[in-house]
């Protein structure tokens, strides 16, 4: 079985209650899924290659080790996912960014892929899917499979919300792929929705509930 890393630092546990309450607003719900995309980069990337760089100090020359953001790729699983990708932009702004456009259809509930788009060279590039919530994992196998078409050099899922039934089903198909998630919630329901969960986080974000 995969691995899940559920990061409950307390900022992030603090700032994923709030985005939990109905009442938060789409400003301050914006706002918060920033702050704490912001957040949970620290673990999501801890293991983030780096390489040795000479600078100069005001006082002399040394050695220093730095990270390429240029081989790193935030893929967005529209349309919520961006909200994570530009939280994980601020501490990374070197990172590149593509899109993949999924939506289930909610009397079959298989997955419709309407859009793809990724930086060149994907081979040579460490990928991050971001994706609020990981529900019945069908998008979640998707993106991955899709990605996986282009072989690249490593491959995270991130998440602020899960439920054992979606890592089941992502674990299942791509055991290998960590997943990196603020909450694993109680279960799925039968509409397909996480409970207690956080809503429509889409709607949410937009403002378009």
């Amino acid at each position: 079985m995969g691995t899940v890393a559920v990061i409950d630092h307390p900022l992030v546990q603090h700032k994923l209650t709030l985005m939990r309450r109905k009442d938060t607003s789409t400003n301050d719900f914006r706002r918060l899924l920033n702050e704490i995309s912001t957040l949970m980069a620290y673990d999501v990337l801890r293991d983030t290659p780096m390489h040795e760089i000479t600078i100069d100090t005001p006082l002399e020359t040394t050695t220093a080790s730095v990270i390429d953001g240029k081989k790193l790729v935030f893929a967005a699983v529209l349309r919520a996912g961006t909200g994570i990708a530009d939280g994980m932009l601020t501490v990374v702004p070197g990172a590149r960014v593509g899109h993949i456009g999924l939506y289930r259809d909610p009397k079959t509930m298989v997955v419709v892929e309407y859009y793809f788009k990724m930086p060149s060279d994907l081979d040579e590039r460490d990928v991050v899917i971001v994706d609020p919530l990981l529900a019945t994992g069908f998008s979640a196998v998707a993106a991955i499979d899709r990605i996986k078409e282009y072989s690249p050099r490593s491959i995270k899922f991130v998440c602020l919300v899960a439920c054992p039934e979606g890592i089941d089903v992502l674990h299942e198909a791509h055991p290998e792929v960590p997943i990196y998630t603020a909450g694993i919630d109680r279960e799925l329901d039968d509409n397909g929705f996480i409970r207690p969960g956080l809503g429509d986080v889409g709607d949410r974000v937009f403002g378009t509930a």
